[in-house]
């Protein structure tokens, strides 16, 4: 079946709004395990307005499953990620002013600069996974890149205001998902994926792990971590490989 990745950014921005020392996405990510996560996702971010590098560094010590770190391509993340050892990195893009990742990174372009950074990650061990938009152009640009994996940006799926503008965003998605096996890349979802719009992807094959943070952890909250990790994944249990 495939995977369910639980991004415990969320955590990070609750113990950052008081500068605490709790809730610790540490805690969080140990959890989510018990719940049935198979991988663990933490975005760094340039600011540092949630995770932190203490921890990246922590999590990569106590993660029992899979520890994947989203990230901005920069020379500092690169830095970071060769010296924690991540078991995924994927690349997305980054404004300082977002709330929230906005959209796919754009790879066509830029495939030149961005196959040299992957292959200095894929040197050492790492594969690369990019979060991109359902797009042909960026799919062929991310095979030409060299990246094992993309994460199909869901977003414009999960935000669609009405019934045709999201049967629209779906068909986009359902179309890029054997475009991109085709090319040899492993397939993820994410981003806005919760407890309702995932079975969408019920009767789709080929998907590798779905990401999902934000859903999970306002359940959790409400419910506690364990038992909305083991939610979704009895959910995603059904969904074919």
């Amino acid at each position: 079946m495939p995977l369910l990745a639980v991004n415990v950014d969320h955590v990070a921005t609750i113990r950052q709004a008081r500068l605490a020392k709790s809730p610790d996405p540490v805690t969080a990510a140990a959890l989510a395990e018990l719940g049935g996560a198979r991988a663990i996702i933490v975005h760094l971010r340039e600011d540092r307005r949630h995770i932190g590098d203490r921890d990246v560094h922590v999590l990569r010590e106590t993660v029992k499953t899979r520890l994947h770190l989203e990230m901005a391509a920069t020379d500092e993340m690169r830095d970071i990620a060769l010296k924690r050892r991540p078991d995924m990195v994927c690349l997305v893009p980054e404004k300082r002013q977002e709330l929230t990742t906005e959209g796919g990174l754009g790879v066509a372009g830029r495939e030149k600069e961005l196959a040299g950074y992957v292959a200095s990650l894929a040197d050492a061990g790492i594969p690369t996974s990019l979060f991109i938009d359902p797009d042909p152009r960026q799919i062929e640009a991310a095979v030409a890149v060299g990246a094992a994996y993309v994460e199909l940006h869901t977003g414009a799926f999960a935000d669609a205001a009405t019934p045709s503008a999201r049967k629209t965003e779906l068909d986009r998605l359902l179309a890029a998902i054997p475009l991109a096996r085709q090319a040899g890349l492993g397939v993820n979802l994410g981003h806005g994926l919760d407890y309702d719009n995932i079975y969408a992807f019920k009767d789709t094959c080929g998907i590798s792990e779905y990401s999902i943070g934000h859903s999970i952890i306002a359940r959790a909250v409400l419910t506690g971590l364990v038992e909305a990790v083991s939610a979704m994944t009895a959910i995603i249990s059904r969904f074919p490989d």
